[in-house]
């Protein structure tokens, strides 16, 4: 499948846009500021769109460089971003909030009305290139 670098013309930024449409409420808002966000935090990441199934036919809207650096679910109550490799990244803003005995993944749970501190989430898609990258962060 094509890979997208931050080009809305792509079949996988055509599928994520799909998806965010799709949900038609607060969770699209908070998906769509998400990806506005992990795009302006690395020009160089690669959108993708994994784990199609009959019970999710739309998939999952994926952020890669050089390794997956962080999926975006959306769930009833909640809108789930899990960093793959979160448990071996430096959060010294606390944005981890699920997941966390987990032992190699971390996850933050957003609900509808939370809020989410956006430059130290830019920092935390910085560390995640970093780490899948091989630097430290």
């Amino acid at each position: 499948m094509p890979q997208s670098r931050l080009s809305s013309d792509t079949p996988a930024a055509q599928k994520i846009d799909a998806i965010i449409s799709g949900l038609g409420d607060w969770r699209g808002d908070v998906l769509a500021r998400i990806r506005r966000l992990i795009r302006a935090a690395d020009p160089d990441i690669v959108e993708e769109v994994k784990w199609v199934k009959p019970t999710n036919p739309a998939g999952v809207p994926v952020w890669s460089h050089h390794g997956i650096v962080c999926t975006g679910e959306s769930y009833r109550s909640k809108v789930k971003l899990t960093f793959a490799r979160g448990a071996s990244i430096h959060d010294p803003d606390g944005l981890f909030n699920a997941s966390l005995d987990a032992g190699v993944r971390r996850a933050i749970d957003i609900h509808e009305h939370d809020s989410l501190d956006e430059a130290a989430f830019r920092k935390l898609i910085q560390a995640a290139v970093a780490f899948n990258l091989g630097h430290d962060a």
